[in-house]
């Protein structure tokens, strides 16, 4: 009669060995978490983040395009409102086609400037920011518990799978040696 119990004790082994190297993965995070974090930001910053395509994408005229209608409002109200208070004397000889005229060739020298503006600013983020530095350091501050609930909710199905699938194999692997045990 114990020899029937056999597909049920591999079910329970299969299922407990899936459960076992779970936890143990979650529980090697805290080793292996500065390794991790130097890997995983070297990973980041070399092969996933490119200040040449944030370069490129800033600069692109169609960027620069969609935010002219802004800069156009700024300058308007500024040409209008502002000036003319700050310099009353100025706003006595300026009309409103000179207005539109200073506006046009100022949104056209803006429209030049821009793309020079963001090179350097992003010249300048890409010499002062270390970004696999900041990807080490944030890796480093995470919490194992925190980390490991988020995985668990994100993996809950794969997981579950994987309890099932080494429910199952025990299961067969059971039944097997029930076979040979009650053939020989």
């Amino acid at each position: 009669m114990l020899l029937y119990c056999i597909p049920l004790l591999g079910a329970f082994i299969g299922w407990f060995t899936n459960w076992f190297s779970i936890r143990l993965l979650f529980r090697a995070f805290p080793k292996y978490q500065q390794q991790l974090a130097r890997e995983l930001g070297h990973t980041v910053a070399t092969q996933l983040f490119s200040f040449d395509a944030i370069r490129t994408k800033l600069t692109d005229p169609a960027q620069i395009k969609a935010i002219m209608p802004v800069v156009e409002t700024h300058l308007d109200t500024f040409l209008r409102e502002k000036l003319p208070k700050a310099m009353p004397v100025l706003a006595m000889f300026i009309g409103d086609s000179t207005v539109n005229q200073i506006k046009g060739v100022l949104v056209a020298e803006l429209d030049h400037l821009f793309p020079i503006l963001i090179n350097q600013y992003v010249n300048n983020l890409e010499r002062d920011l270390n970004i696999q530095q900041l990807v080490e350091h944030k890796i480093n501050a995470l919490d194992i518990t925190t980390v490991e609930t988020a995985v668990r909710e994100k993996l809950r199905k794969p997981l579950q799978q994987m309890l099932w699938m080494g429910t199952i194999i025990g299961l067969l692997i059971g039944l097997v040696q029930l076979c040979i045990a009650l053939c020989a």
